[in-house]
């Protein structure tokens, strides 16, 4: 007879009892963060202290530098020592909110740390992937622009930039024309004038709705564009408002000047928060990942930014490339993976190129939030007004501005109001926890693709009567990143694999790669056969062999060392014996 899933005792008064170890598991931590609201910036560094606080044995909390208006910048860095220093692992950078109002990015990186260590020893697979990696977390590359979203009256993509004074309407002052809240709603919203001739109406059944009218006909309202006025009299509105320079502009590969993409800085890391931040990584010389997040539109891009640079990546990244964001796609319903030039637009001296291109890690960028998560389906315009509507309609009206009369100085009678600056790009905070777990997780998948090495068979065979030994080694790489990028193979970046063996007495006379084991013939290392640098590494999800000509005594120890910057060194030890084929042992 088949068992029951679940046992019940029954019994008067007494209640049915089902096993704990059906339900899935809570994972309590020590630092208590609700994810279904948004925090400042001072709020989000005392939560980073509170995690490092409350785990310290694998949490250390640094502060690299100030932003321009001298907040602290932080990197969280996740790593056990009892497996090595964080340099000796693989490293994994996660990162957010480079534009300020981008504001979920931050959430989610937070997430992310905090998933991370309190699930560290209660999670199996998440305690294995820190155990083996390293990982550094930047909650905000722009903390400046993301208080400024906050305590200032912004629309849903105003505050993109840091806080720098920028002329921006080239007129030789700076800042002098900013955005007006003239009802003093904390959203810069949109201004409307009646007007015979205008060629917009108001909906009857729904006032919240102007819609375009026929080409021969007229509605009797004009939009005046963004509520505001013109403060230095040159005819525009809300024009030369605070800041800045957009950070995702000014990363040293492929930067071009302000005249040819704006907002790019006065040269490559002039701001202070992305100077800081890159002096850092570049530090680690073992990051092999990079994650960036941003908002809006649900996409998982990679570069290259531009179409020229294409060329750059070689098949073999782009195989690792199309995997990871492939199945992202399944990890985050509504989200596609696209690359940056091709599918959204062109970007000089993004973060995340300057990552791929010119460090050899694999990158992404992931824009959260997607449109068709309010209605659990594909929609074909997310900017249209039933999707406006329908957000309002969950929101409860949290994100819409009732019109409102306004004497406005120059235009006179005009109505003010319309969607806010949490109308559009960003979570909504009764979904983003979803939204944070489901980013998370997509970026520890991509942590786990990074080189994991260990030693396949060691063939040891006497040659003739001499002591002379063939040693075939194989070093297999069981993840899909291989332990050199092609782009650092290709571009010489960082320091090349080296795969060493030392007997303890005599010495290795010759070495060369070889294909296969039953190959006669080997690609021959002409100097310092026992010492090999390897520019291409392991490849991902395959292996690398190698072959020793070995002069020593029967008995001689040798010992096996494989080094990486970018992958965990293993090493290991055999002796100089007749017995074929063996697993190798040793200590990673």
């Amino acid at each position: 007879m088949r068992k029951p899933l679940i046992c019940l005792t029954l019994a008067t008064g007494a209640a049915a009892f089902v096993a704990p170890s059906l339900a899935q598991e809570h994972i309590p931590g020590l630092v208590e963060i609700a994810f279904n609201r948004y925090y400042t910036y001072e709020e989000l560094g005392a939560h980073l202290q509170a995690i490092a606080r409350a785990y310290p044995e694998i949490v250390t909390l640094e502060q690299i530098g100030y932003s321009g208006l001298g907040k602290p910048l932080y990197v969280a860095t996740v790593n056990n020592p009892k497996t090595g220093p964080d340099t000796s692992k693989p490293g994994m950078w996660i990162d957010g909110n480079v534009h300020g109002n981008e504001v979920q990015a931050a959430e989610a990186v937070l997430y992310s740390l905090w998933y991370l260590t309190k699930a560290y020893g209660r999670n199996e697979d998440l305690t294995e992937l820190v155990d083996n990696s390293a990982f550094y977390f930047v909650v905000s590359q722009n903390p400046d622009g993301r208080d400024f979203w906050f305590e200032e009256a912004n629309d849903s993509s105003s505050s993109r930039s840091n806080q720098r004074p920028v002329d921006s309407d080239r007129d030789g002052l700076v800042d002098e024309d900013p955005d007006d809240d003239l009802d003093g709603d904390g959203s810069i919203t949109m201004m409307w004038i009646e007007d015979p001739d205008g060629r917009w109406e108001r909906d009857e059944t729904d006032p919240r709705v102007f819609r375009r009218v026929g080409e021969e006909e007229t509605g009797g309202w004009t939009l005046l564009g963004q509520e505001g006025l013109d403060n230095d009299g040159d005819g525009r509105t809300n024009e030369d408002g605070p800041g800045g320079d957009d950070m995702n502009r000014n990363w040293p590969t492929d930067w071009k000047p302000d005249y040819v993409q704006g907002g790019a800085g006065e040269f490559p890391l002039s701001n202070p928060e992305t100077r800081a931040i890159a002096e850092y990584i570049l530090t680690k010389p073992n990051i092999m990942a990079g994650q960036s997040y941003h908002n809006t539109g649900g996409m998982i891009l990679r570069g290259p930014g531009a179409s020229y640079l294409e060329s750059v990546y070689p098949r073999e990244d782009l195989a690792v490339y199309d995997e990871i964001g492939r199945t992202g796609e399944d990890i985050l319903p509504y989200y596609t993976y696209m690359i940056i030039y091709q599918d959204l637009y062109t970007v000089h001296g993004g973060f995340i190129n300057w990552l791929a291109e010119g460090l050899g890690a694999f990158s992404f960028t992931n824009e959260m939030w997607s449109a068709g998560k309010y209605f659990q389906r594909d929609i074909e315009s997310p900017e249209d007004e039933r999707m406006w509507l329908f957000r309002d309609r969950l929101q409860f009206g949290q994100v819409f501005k009732e019109y409102e009369w306004f004497d406005h100085p120059e235009h006179g009678r005009v109505l003010i109001g319309g969607l806010n600056k949490w109308s559009s790009r960003v979570t909504p905070t009764f979904m983003l926890e979803e939204e944070c777990h489901r980013n998370f997780a997509f970026t520890m998948y991509h942590a786990d693709q990074m080189a994991r090495l260990e030693w396949g068979p060691i063939e040891i065979e006497r040659v003739g009567e001499a002591d002379l030994w063939q040693v075939t080694v194989e070093v297999k790489n069981t993840r899909l990143m291989p332990s050199r990028s092609g782009i650092q193979a290709r571009s010489g970046i960082g320091r090349d694999d080296l795969l060493v063996c030392e007997p303890a007495a005599g010495r290795v006379a010759m070495s060369g790669s070889v294909r296969q084991r039953r190959d006669k013939s080997f690609s021959e290392v002409r100097f310092e056969p026992g010492r090999v640098r390897l520019a291409r590494g392991v490849p991902g999800k395959g292996s690398y062999l190698h072959r020793f000509f070995i002069e020593g005594a029967q008995g001689t120890g040798v010992r096996l060392g494989y080094f990486a910057e970018r992958a965990k060194d293993i090493e290991t030890e055999f002796v100089l014996e007749a017995r074929g084929r063996e697993e190798a042992g040793g200590a990673e």
